[in-house]
């Protein structure tokens, strides 16, 4: 019987009455559309640094949420959000400092031209504003994006997100590159792939009359699986794009805030300059904010032409949230934790293959992993139902992580940027005792 961060095998039970009953109540007032994580359906009633427990206490160590990534109810976020509540919670109609001292401190952590902020509530909100603001600049409507790219749930977001399933069908100003996969295209071909499928994506638009508007880039690649890329391979296919008048949207709304380690943005791996930059998520650490940053020149235009107003969008309590989780990066060096530890895991992992046939790939930058399972490392057969199996066992000895990809067989894995080694030997256990269990 094997034992885990306190779980043992006999743990792992069907589900509980009151599980049970809220699985049908959900299905009853929420509808089909809302999914769950696992099998057996993990029932939260707190949170607690990297920690979530369960309604009978039991604790799980989070691996995955990348909103809370600083730590689940961090006290100087919640510390900064109640005096700020205290105060005064309204709109951007009325003269304020704390959007502007916030303002000021997060355009302090970009480099360069990227001098203006606009806010908004969520990631998918502050693709569309930056999809809007090309648009505007450019003219033009073309959009180019991975095969398997997440950038958000409205309207028009939602079509340039093909992970959403397969009932979501491209639009015909739509073109897909391929992803940085260095596992099957090989390292060395993944920059000079990348520029020519974008310039083959550039060329369809025009030959079909389509004017390219942006290219639009999750700088981790997450719901592709997880592909990082050598370092600077994005270079020569985004000056292609700009070259031809596009803007470069660089979609940081999983990558950004520290997660990709020393460097506090995913694209500033790659030598490139991104016209807009898209926030969210980990923004203000579960309080609702998110936002572009982009070159003035850019954004400007966008303003003389076009009102834009967010009722919550910048409101001084997520305001005060975001400015908590600046601090708190600052203070607690969580870019060096990220590189630290996210080394640490990445080298953990790494030796789990010399164990485990079925990990055939093993990549991530800082506290941003993914593990390619297959079943044949010299086919690469993609390993769905083993990842599946092995998501499932780590939850049941109290351990989250998730599974992402096209395929469906990489392991996700985003630790809290809280994470300690000895989380981390927790987390890389986890997985060795949960791949023992699976053939």
């Amino acid at each position: 019987m094997s034992m885990i961060n306190g779980f043992t095998s006999e743990d792992a039970t069907r589900l509980s009455e009151t599980e049970r009953r809220l699985i049908e109540r959900r299905e009853r007032l929420l509808g089909p559309a809302y999914r769950l994580f696992y099998e057996r359906p993990l029932h939260t009633v707190r949170g607690e640094g990297v920690w979530l427990y369960d309604e009978q206490g039991r604790r799980y160590l989070d691996a995955y949420n990348n909103v809370a990534s600083i730590g689940h109810c961090h006290p100087r976020v919640v510390e900064a959000m109640y005096r700020q509540s205290l105060l005064l919670n309204t709109h951007t109609r009325y003269l304020q400092e704390g959007i502007l001292d916030y303002a000021e401190q997060l355009l302090g952590t970009f480099s360069g031209d990227l001098d203006r902020v606009m806010f908004t509530c969520t990631g998918s909100e502050a693709n569309d504003l930056a999809l809007r603001i090309a648009k505007q600049y450019t003219g033009g409507t073309g959009v180019i994006i991975t095969q398997f790219a997440y950038h958000g749930v409205t309207g028009d977001i939602a079509e340039l997100s093909p992970s959403l399933g397969r009932g979501m069908v491209l639009p015909e100003h739509v073109r897909t590159v391929r992803a940085p996969d260095a596992y099957r295209l090989g390292a060395e071909n993944v920059a000079s792939t990348f520029a020519a499928d974008v310039r083959a994506a550039i060329d369809d638009l025009n030959a079909h009359g389509i004017r390219p508007a942006a290219i639009l880039l999750d700088g981790i690649f997450s719901s592709d699986g997880v592909l990082p890329g050598p370092a600077g391979f994005l270079a020569e296919g985004v000056a292609l794009a700009q070259a031809e008048g596009m803007l470069y949207i660089a979609d940081e709304v999983q990558p950004g805030f520290a997660r990709t380690g020393l460097n506090m943005w995913g694209f500033s791996r790659h030598n490139v300059r991104p016209d807009i930059v898209t926030l969210g998520k980990p923004m203000g650490n579960g309080q609702p904010i998110a936002g572009i940053v982009g070159r003035s020149e850019v954004v400007d235009d966008f303003g003389r032409n076009m009102r834009y107003f967010n009722t919550f969008g910048g409101n001084p309590v997520s305001c005060a949230a975001g400015q908590a989780v600046l601090d708190v990066i600052q203070e607690e060096h969580l870019q060096q934790r990220s590189h630290d530890i996210g080394g640490y895991l990445l080298d953990g992992l790494t030796k789990l293959a010399e164990r485990h046939e079925m990990i055939g790939d093993v990549r991530g930058a800082g506290m941003f992993l993914g593990v390619e399972l297959v079943t044949d490392r010299a086919t690469k057969r993609p390993a769905a139902e083993q990842a599946r199996k092995v998501v499932n066992s780590m939850r049941e000895h109290g351990v989250l992580i998730s599974a992402a990809g096209p395929l469906e067989n990489v392991l996700k894995i985003r630790p809290l940027l809280a994470f300690t080694k000895e989380h981390a030997e927790i987390l890389i256990e986890a997985v060795d005792v949960a791949m023992q269990g699976v053939h």
